[in-house]
């Protein structure tokens, strides 16, 4: 029997065992199926909870995987984020055991070094917030909702469940994990795949492979501790790279795998009160209801801007993976009780704006972004941030106000407009006070806006047919968010799951 219970922030869950109880005599089984919170009537704010309850305990399968027969060559993982660490446990499960290459450390040596660059350390290209184990998306919020529609999304989360993520995120509405958690689900599942026959490669970077025949031959990887490049046979190469693995991209274009140019969207990072937020969405501040989020889209202008991963009560972190660039991205904890929240707030660049007769040309576009960035900072990767209400009267900010800015190298007061082409700052502006109509405090004088936020998605897709190989070279599989196929951790690792599947089918 399936039935809806309202709750009120505070009640005890208990409660739904209760009611069930009731609606159902002899009731043994009780499955929260969605969490959900109502705040439309800001008066009578409501957990609703969608419950299922039966008089026996269904039955529960395990899922079978369909076994190879045979596996007659190396398979190697390229990038141990959303997508690679989701394909190499699939591989697993169908009887391949894969090679994860990662130009990164592991998520513990991730968190030290970026402690160091946080604090005015020195930046590594290979291992900081965009590269090393557990990809981008463990240095953000661990946001799980996607709008896509595909299947394995229920997957997905059942696997994080399977290796120590909040339970929850199997019903909630918008479940989240936190980087915190992540952190420690992304080294369990590191240990599955060591446990079960996989290899793992920290600080191995993917340089190239050979073809012979129009089909994969050999990888040929760098030891960047050893500082030695190698090369070993090869039947499957799956490229999970990230967004962010511009030389990979070079590398292959070099190559000749088949590519093109992506509409992409740069911007920066906003930031307001959490207090204000949750004012602004549920018309009081209550310690019982969880912190306030929201998603934002403007059309005000002549091109639209939207906001991208809120993190509630988070702070916004230095994300550069390039020398002489500044990047700015969010993160937020599990519990995220933090005093700020922020939020990507973005415009749409098009094909028109950048060299797109160069495949690559929105790396350069992006770049030439991120080192005035980081000149305008002051050439440390401080940050170039401004108030909104300096930012609206193109005023150099000289002094922060209620918000202070959490970016933790440091910031400085800018003209942020000389930073972005014009077309940018100008829809920024239009949007900023068009969102304030639907959340009110948005365009708060005292917020800030810190710059520059470029990675939201990868400028590049290598090209893939239905067989999930490039459609150039039997043996490469593209593969998630940097080759342009999915966007954010849920749909990365999907097409993660997705690519190992087809792996497999080759083998049965």
């Amino acid at each position: 029997m399936l039935f809806e219970i309202k709750l009120k922030p505070g009640e005890s869950e208990d409660l739904i065992y209760k009611i069930a109880a009731k609606k159902v005599p002899g009731c043994r089984y009780v499955q929260i199926i969605k969490k959900s919170l109502d705040a439309r009537n800001k008066q009578e704010i409501r957990w609703v909870y969608r419950i299922e309850a039966e008089k026996t305990v269904p039955k529960k399968t395990a899922k079978v995987y369909p076994q190879v027969k045979k596996q007659s060559g190396r398979v190697y993982v390229v990038g141990s984020g959303p997508a690679g660490l989701f394909c190499a446990i699939r591989l697993i499960r169908g009887g391949i055991r894969p090679i994860v290459i990662e130009r990164g450390g592991s998520v513990e040596e991730r968190a030290e070094q970026n402690r160091k660059f946080f604090a005015g350390g020195e930046l590594d290209e290979n291992n900081n917030v965009q590269f090393g184990e557990g990809g981008a998306g463990t240095f953000s919020d661990g946001k799980l909702n996607t709008q896509t529609k595909d299947p394995r999304n229920l997957e997905v989360l059942e696997i994080f469940a399977e290796f120590g993520a909040p339970q929850e995120i199997l019903y909630l509405n918008k479940p989240h994990i936190g980087s915190d958690k992540l952190r420690g689900v992304v080294a369990s599942m590191r240990n599955y795949i060591l446990k079960n026959g996989g290899e793992v490669r920290f600080h191995t970077l993917f340089k190239d492979f050979t073809e012979e025949n129009g089909k994969v031959r050999t990888v040929i990887l760098e030891d960047l501790i050893g500082g030695q490049t190698y090369e070993e046979e090869a039947e499957v190469i799956v490229l999970a790279v990230g967004h962010s693995s511009r030389d990979t991209f070079f590398a292959m274009k070099r190559h000749g795998l088949a590519m093109e140019a992506r509409e992409f969207a740069i911007g920066v990072r906003i930031e307001h009160l959490q207090e204000k937020i949750n004012l602004a969405q549920y018309s009081v501040t209550h310690k019982l209801l969880p912190a306030a989020d929201y998603k934002l889209v403007s059309h005000a202008g002549e091109r639209s801007a939207f906001t991208f991963c809120m993190c509630p009560g988070g702070v916004v972190i230095p994300a550069a993976s390039e020398r002489g660039g500044v990047v700015t991205n969010g993160m937020s904890d599990y519990a995220r009780d933090g005093r700020n929240s922020n939020s990507g707030l973005l415009v749409q660049v098009r094909r028109t704006d950048f060299d797109s007769s160069d495949v690559l040309g929105g790396i350069a576009f992006q770049r030439a972004v991120e080192r005035k960035a980081f000149e305008a900072g002051g050439g440390n990767y401080r940050a170039p941030a401004q108030r909104v209400e300096d930012f609206l009267a193109d005023r150099r900010t000289v002094r922060f106000g209620d918000v202070v800015p959490t970016y933790a190298i440091g910031t400085e007061g800018a003209m942020l407009k000389n930073i972005f082409p014009e077309y940018v700052s100008d829809t920024l502006k239009r949007a900023i006070l068009d969102m304030d109509r639907h959340l009110k405090g948005f365009a708060d004088p005292d917020a800030v806006l810190t710059a520059a936020e470029t990675r939201f998605s990868s400028p590049v897709r290598i090209l893939r047919g239905p067989d999930g190989q490039s459609v150039n070279v039997a043996g490469i599989y593209p593969c998630g968010e940097g080759c342009g196929y999915s966007g954010g951790i849920t749909s990365s690792a999907s097409d993660g799951i997705r690519i190992a599947e087809l792996i497999c089918e080759k083998y049965i």
